[in-house]
C-alpha cells in the first residue's frame, strides 16, 4: 500500500470511528472521505477478497443478506454492506470497517448500485457478478431499462473472467454476447406447460424480443416480464437453467416455502419477488460448492432485514415495514399483503429526494386499486410528498372517511399507535425508510443500525 493510500485509509477509519463512537454511525461519509485523498483506494482496499457483486434494480439487498448467510454456512470470513450503502463510497466504507483476517482468503459480498459496478470494477476484479432483474426505476437518474443494463455491462466489461450468476427468466440478461461464463437461475415447475402460449400485460417494459423485436410470449409467466420467454418470429428464447425453481409451496406475507432443484426451502418472509432472492442466493451458494441443506439452514434464519418487511412491535402494534421505490416491486408488495389474512391498516409514505428518484409518476403504474377491494379500515399517507400519494390513494378510491392525511413523520408514528387494527403495513421509499427508522431508532424501539 503506498503512503498515500495508508493516509487515506488511516483518516477514513478514524472518521468511522469517530462517527459510530459518537454520532450514531454513518456509512458514506468515511469512504467520501477517503476516496478525496485516495481514488484509488478500493483497489488497495480490495485486493485480498474474493468479491462477490450482487445488482440489478429490485432485490440486491435481500439477496445479499440471505447470500451473506448461505456462504457462512461454509465460510468464517464474509464482508458485505448490510444497509444497502451500495454506491462508491459505501463500498469504501464497507472495506475500512472490515476486520484483520487471517488464514484462508476472505469473501466480501457487495450490494452495488447499477450505475457504480462500473466504479468497483474499475479497481477490483470480482470473483462473480449476481444479476437479480432489471425494471424501469428512477429514470431521472438510470433512463430505460436498456441503459440501466449497458451501465452493468460496462461494468463487468472491466472483469471478463468473473462468473454472471443472472435471473434467466429476465429476457434483458440473455440480449448481450457477454465473454464471461455465465450460469442462469429461474422457475421451471414440474407443473409448467410447455406447450402454453401467453403474453404479458400490454404495458410491460422489456417484452420485446432483442433480436427481431417481436412482441415475446411465454410459456409461462411469474410476474411483469420474468418467465419462460420465446419469440415466436426469430426463435429467441429463455436460456438453460442451472438452478431451478420446481414448486412453489405454501406462501403468507410472513413467509414463502419452495423447492430448488427438488431440494425444500423455506424463507421467513413473504411475497414471490423474495422467492427470487432466495433462488439467487442459493444459486451463489452452489457457486460456491455450499450443499442444498446447508443452503435451507441459512433460510430459515428468523434475522430481519434492514427495511425489508421489518416486524417492528411499537406500543403493541405489528408494524411490518417495506421498501417500494418502483411499479414492479410496489405491485408485489401490494399482492403480498393482500394475502394477509389478519385485518390490517394501511400507511403509505412518499419521498422524491436523489436516492429516492425525484420523478414520483411511477407511483401511477401501482395497483392501488386493489386497496379498497381488501376491506382496510384505516389509511395514513405522509412523507415529503404526501400530496402525490394522498391524490394518488383518493383516485384508486380509498374512502376519505378511512383515510387520513399525516405529513410529518413524527406525527405518522403517533397515529399508527392510535390506528384500530394490530397489523400496520407501511411501504416507504428509501430515505421514508431511513427518515423512520431514525424516528423509531431514537424513542427505542429499534436499534440504530442492523447487521446482515
Amino acid at each position: 500500500m503506498t503512503l498515500r493510500s495508508s493516509v487515506a485509509a488511516f483518516a477514513g477509519r478514524s472518521s468511522y470511528w469517530f462517527l459510530h463512537t459518537f454520532l450514531k454511525g454513518g456509512s458514506s461519509l468515511p469512504g467520501k472521505i477517503t476516496t478525496k485523498i485516495d481514488p484509488d483506494i478500493l483497489r488497495h482496499l480490495g485486493q485480498n477478497y474474493d468479491v462477490v457483486i450482487i445488482t440489478g434494480t429490485n432485490g440486491k439487498t435481500l439477496t445479499t443478506a440471505l447470500t451473506v448467510r448461505v456462504l457462512k454456512q461454509k465460510y468464517d470470513s464474509i464482508l458485505t454492506n448490510p444497509t444497502g450503502s451500495n454506491m462508491e463510497q459505501g463500498i469504501v466504507t464497507t472495506f475500512l470497517r472490515a476486520p484483520k483476517t487471517k488464514g484462508a482468503r476472505p469473501i466480501a459480498v457487495l450490494e452495488v448500485d447499477e450505475a457504480n459496478v462500473i466504479k468497483v470494477t474499475r479497481y477490483i476484479k470480482p470473483k462473480a457478478f449476481v444479476f437479480t432483474n432489471i425494471f424501469r426505476d428512477q429514470m431521472d437518474r438510470y433512463g430505460e431499462i436498456y441503459t440501466t443494463y449497458q451501465k452493468i455491462i460496462d461494468g463487468v466489461a472491466l472483469a471478463p473472467d468473473a462468473t454472471i450468476i443472472a435471473n434467466g427468466d429476465a429476457p434483458i440478461f440473455h440480449s448481450k454476447n457477454l465473454p464471461n461464463p455465465i450460469v442462469y437461475y429461474g422457475f421451471d415447475q414440474d407443473t409448467d406447460d410447455k406447450t402454453t402460449d401467453m403474453k404479458a400485460k400490454p404495458n410491460t417494459d422489456g417484452v420485446l424480443c432483442p433480436k427481431c423485436q417481436h412482441i415475446l410470449h411465454y410459456h409461462s409467466l411469474v410476474y411483469s416480464n420474468l418467465g419462460d420467454y420465446f419469440c415466436p418470429n426469430c426463435g429467441f428464447k429463455r436460456p438453460e437453467l442451472t438452478y431451478k425453481l420446481t414448486k412453489v409451496g405454501d406462501r403468507t406475507p410472513k413467509s414463502s416455502s419452495f423447492e430448488v432443484d427438488h431440494s425444500p426451502m423455506k424463507i421467513e418472509i413473504g411475497g414471490m419477488y423474495n422467492v427470487y432472492n432466495a433462488l439467487a442466493a442459493y444459486a451463489v451458494g452452489r457457486f460456491f460448492d455450499v450443499t442444498p441443506d446447508q443452503i435451507n439452514t441459512a433460510f430459515i434464519e428468523d434475522k430481519k432485514v434492514f427495511g425489508r418487511q421489518e416486524e417492528i412491535n411499537v406500543d403493541g402494534k405489528k408494524v411490518t415495514l417495506i421498501l417500494v421505490k418502483n411499479p414492479v416491486g410496489l405491485n408485489q408488495v401490494l399482492d403480498m399483503i393482500s394475502t394477509d389474512k389478519q385485518p390490517f391498516s394501511f400507511v403509505g409514505l412518499l419521498n422524491a429526494n436523489y436516492a429516492d428518484g425525484i420523478d414520483t409518476s411511477w407511483i401511477w403504474d401501482g395497483n392501488f386499486e386493489n386497496l379498497p377491494k381488501l376491506n382496510i379500515p384505516a389509511y395514513i399517507t405522509g412523507g415529503e410528498r404526501y400530496k402525490d400519494i394522498t391524490f394518488r390513494l383518493k383516485v384508486a378510491g380509498v374512502p376519505d372517511d378511512k383515510h387520513e392525511v399525516v405529513p410529518e413523520l413524527s406525527d405518522v408514528l403517533e397515529k399508527i399507535k392510535t390506528l384500530p387494527t394490530e397489523n400496520v403495513y407501511v411501504l416507504a421509499t428509501y430515505t421514508a425508510v431511513l427518515q423512520l427508522r431514525k424516528l423509531l431508532a431514537d424513542k427505542g424501539y429499534i436499534k440504530e443500525g442492523m447487521g446482515a
